[in-house]
Formats: C-alpha cells, structure tokens, sequence
C-alpha cells in the first residue's frame, strides 16, 4: 500500500508577515521536494475542508468562531506576539485540520497503511482556548478525537519530535487515560512546559532534553523512554507532530539532530504501529525553520513512511 500525502493550496495563502519563521516557503519546499522522482509511488490527496463538529471535538464552540472572525479582509492581525493571521489564515487551517481527519478516515478504512499531511498553520501549541506559538487549531488533538467519534479507535497515541513541547495536544490529553502524548524537547525552551513530572493521568511521557544534544541523545530519550511507553499504551492509531526545528542548522532552537535521526524515529515509530495497530500512522507537519534542512528532514521522514 501507498503511503499518502495530504495537503491543499490554501495552506500557502497563511502568510504571518515578512520574516516571520512560519512563512509558506516552508510548505513549498516540502512540497518541492516530494515531487523528485523517487517520490513518484506516493498517494497525493487534496484536503477537505474541517467543519465545526471537528474543531469542536477539542475547541469550544465560541473559540473556533472567535479565530474565524478575527481573519481579516486585508493586512494582518496578531493573536499574540507570535501568531499572526492573515486573510488566506482562516481557509488554511481548515484545510489543515481536515487533512488530518481526511487521513484518520482512509486510514481506518484500510485504503493506504499511512500517511502524511503537508499542511500550515502547525497545531501544537492550540490549546482549546488560546492560538499561541503560530497554531491556531490543534490539527493532532483534534484528528484523535475524531478518530474515537468518527470511528471507534479509542486508543489514540501522539509521538511528537519538535524541538518544542506540545503544550496544547499535553493539554488536551492530560486528564484522558485513553489518550497518550510522548515528546521529546528542548529543555528549557519555549513554550516552557514539557518537564518530565508532567505525567498527566500516566499517559503523558515528557523527555526534555539539555540544549546542544544530538543524536545519541534523542535516540536514548526516544527508545529508552518514550517509545516503550508507546508500545506499553497499544494503540489503535499512532499520530506524529513531526516537526523539523531540533535539526542542528535550525535557528529557533540548539538540538543537534540530523536527517537520518528523523529517519531512524520514523522507522521505530512504524514499527510498533504494525505490531500495535496495523500500521495505521497519519504524520502531520508542525515546525521546521531552516529551508534546506526541513527539505532534507522532510524528505527523509516520508521516504521512511514509504519503506514502512
């Protein structure tokens, strides 16, 4: 089975503002990258568009309708210093969360084993009532209450390797036995939560890790803790916030990962998805700042998804 790809073009029209890091060159060389030959086996899907039912399984009603009004006809409004929107914002994040409930939905239907939404605005850091850290919905939070309303995987895991802690999808989760998050992190680092007593009800698994780690040190954070946590949790579905930002050449952050880290992880991840659940695993893209290295990282994350 083909691995696929989500994505739409709206999600180039959310432009925060000149200079911004999050700025939609990231999605085009992404989207660059995946259409090299060797990519040539994947699965491309366009995005539908995410309804109030699914937002509102993670943000209250009053909230989406807040973020949908506050898009602005022309120029840009800030959320907070971080966060901005402008007036193509609204339609990509709608785009973004449907991708992901687009993928839950071919995955539990057996279609393809996987897959891998190429969207913007990322998700992490929405909590239900707060746009924060450039997200204004949680893309993952919501597509794993989607997949338990939509289609009975009560089980819902998250593994998420950007260099920032999902403080969002954490607080989604925290309080829901049956909903597991394991991240690994820079530490400290924005947006300051992430430290590992933050356990929620024992299904959340934090691994900070200290500025400059590399290699060595991630892949022991992620097989040493966070992914034998995973497979003790045995979901129905495993969901990535794959974010690019802990590679060495990114400018947000001091990680020092390389390509083949997000290969290797990806590879670990699929895995224990096969023995756990099929090997239903939907990737959804959060950060990743360095042009030429979210390319690479990228590229070398899907190109483990399609080996899988």
């Amino acid at each position: 089975m083909a691995t696929m790809i989500f994505t739409h073009p709206a999600c180039l029209d959310h432009d925060p503002g000149p200079g911004h890091p999050e700025r939609p060159d990231r999605l085009r060389v992404i989207l660059e990258a995946l259409k090299a030959p060797e990519f040539a086996a994947l699965d491309w899907r366009e995005a539908p568009r995410a309804d109030d039912s699914q937002l509102e399984l993670v943000h209250p009603a009053r909230y989406v309708a807040q973020i949908l009004q506050t898009v602005p006809q022309g120029g840009r409004v800030s959320l907070d210093l971080d966060t901005a929107m402008s007036p193509g914002s609204g339609e990509a994040a709608l785009r973004a969360v449907g991708a992901v409930c687009a993928a839950v939905d071919t995955l539990a239907a057996g279609e393809e084993s996987n897959a891998f939404c190429a969207i913007r605005p990322p998700g992490h850091h929405a909590e239900p009532e707060r746009a924060m850290g450039f997200c204004l919905f949680n893309n993952v939070a919501i597509a794993a209450f989607y997949a338990r309303k939509a289609h009975g995987l009560e089980r819902v895991a998250v593994v998420d390797f950007d260099v920032h802690h999902g403080n969002g999808t954490q607080a989604v989760f925290e309080d829901d036995a049956d909903m597991f998050y394991a991240s690994t992190h820079q530490w400290p680092a924005y947006p300051g939560t992430g430290a590992a007593h933050e356990t929620g009800v024992g299904n959340i698994v934090n691994v900070p890790l200290e500025p400059m780690s590399g290699s060595a040190e991630f892949r022991e954070a992620m097989g040493g803790r966070a992914l034998p946590a995973l497979s003790e949790f045995a979901p129905d579905l495993v969901l990535i916030s794959a974010g690019f930002d802990a590679h060495a050449d990114d400018p947000l952050a001091s990680l020092q990962l390389r390509e083949d880290d997000y290969a290797w992880v990806t590879r670990e991840i699929l895995k224990i998805a096969a023995e756990c659940c099929g090997g239903r695993v939907a990737s959804v893209l959060e950060g990743g700042y360095d042009l030429d290295a979210l390319k690479a990282s990228c590229a070398a994350h899907v190109r483990a998804l399609m080996e899988g």
